[in-house]
């Protein structure tokens, strides 16, 4: 093969990209407007290097995207939004829109309980159930911060992860499950917080066989912090634009792992973006996604993209602690 190939695009493509090259504020403003926007932005895009701001004054929510719009805007309230299977235990759970939405107020409320107020940090370190996405979208509700960390990742990446993120309040679970065995994450949560470490709660959902060993007054099982959110508030917050949805850590397989950032505003945009333009993704789409929420992948296209786009998405178990 001599020389460079050029490549060749469809003329709609070619239309597209033309379009997002003379004018970029108007291609990505029309690409956001097919989200749910509490208050419009007064201007697309900012650079000020190093830093760049898109959609600047616009408030919205990602988790009210992902879920409440469907039900409230669109009647998909009793379409599929989780169906989950586990390998491991032949358990079967699907969750519809309403089902999905009324455990994520329950799960803000229980938040809000613990004290879990606007910007601050949650630690998610929990395998691939569907209560690690009702957690995931119930702090980008009220405007917390979720940090999951890897299942896979042992006591010391997690500690490393909890101290980065600041967090103040961790969500796992006693046990994952690996080849027919209970692989006990508890002890990993509790060997992690050996260290000084910024954590006041800990949620624990039960699904082994054996109570783990809870802390006093620090850990709660997830049925008892629903309990103690009755009385909590679980309101959605509408937030700016460039205020942070989560914070994801890299490796750390060369370096320090270091904690990325993405906004609700320009990271719902462009996953939405992307589900309809590289992966054709509809509301009649089943999706299944081989990645874990423990890397990118798995929070843009296992959680948030499907789910935006009212589709239903599949989730399975993951790997043991190293």
């Amino acid at each position: 093969m001599s020389g460079a190939q050029k490549i060749e695009y469809s003329p709609h493509l070619e239309e597209m990209l033309e379009r997002a090259l003379k004018d970029t504020e108007g291609f990505w403003g029309e690409a956001a407007r097919e989200l749910h926007w509490f208050k419009p932005w007064d201007r697309v895009f900012e650079w000020n290097y190093p830093n760049f701001k898109w959609f600047l004054g616009g408030t919205t929510n990602l988790s009210y995207n992902c879920v409440n719009r469907h039900v409230l805007e669109k009647g998909r309230g009793d379409k599929a939004a989780i169906i989950w299977e586990s390998g491991e235990t032949g358990e079967r759970r699907t969750l519809t829109y309403s089902q999905l939405l009324d455990q994520v107020k329950k799960f803000a409320a229980a938040l809000r309980a613990l004290g879990v107020e606007k910007g601050d940090r949650v630690t998610i370190y929990m395998p691939m159930v569907p209560e690690a996405a009702i957690a995931m979208l119930a702090c980008t509700r009220i405007g917390a911060i979720h940090s999951v960390v890897f299942g896979g990742f042992g006591s010391a990446a997690l500690a490393e992860r909890i101290v980065d993120a600041d967090s103040k309040v961790l969500v796992t679970c006693d046990v994952g499950f690996r080849r027919g065995k209970e692989v006990q994450l508890k002890e990993v949560v509790d060997e992690a917080l050996h260290a000084p470490n910024p954590v006041q709660k800990v949620v624990v959902l039960k699904r082994g066989s054996k109570d783990p060993q809870m802390k006093k007054e620090r850990d709660m099982y997830w049925g008892e912090a629903f309990d103690a959110g009755e009385s909590a508030q679980s309101d959605f917050v509408p937030v700016e634009s460039n205020e942070v949805a989560f914070i994801l850590h890299t490796s750390g397989t060369t370096a320090k792992p270091k904690g990325t950032v993405q906004p609700h505003g320009s990271y719902q945009v462009y996953i939405h973006a992307m589900g309809r333009w590289v992966y054709d993704m509809s509301d009649r789409d089943i999706w299944w996604s081989t990645s874990d929420i423990g890397w990118i992948v798995g929070h843009s296209y296992v959680i948030y993209a499907p789910l935006l786009f009212g589709c239903t998405t599949t989730t399975t178990q993951q790997q043991n602690p190293k």
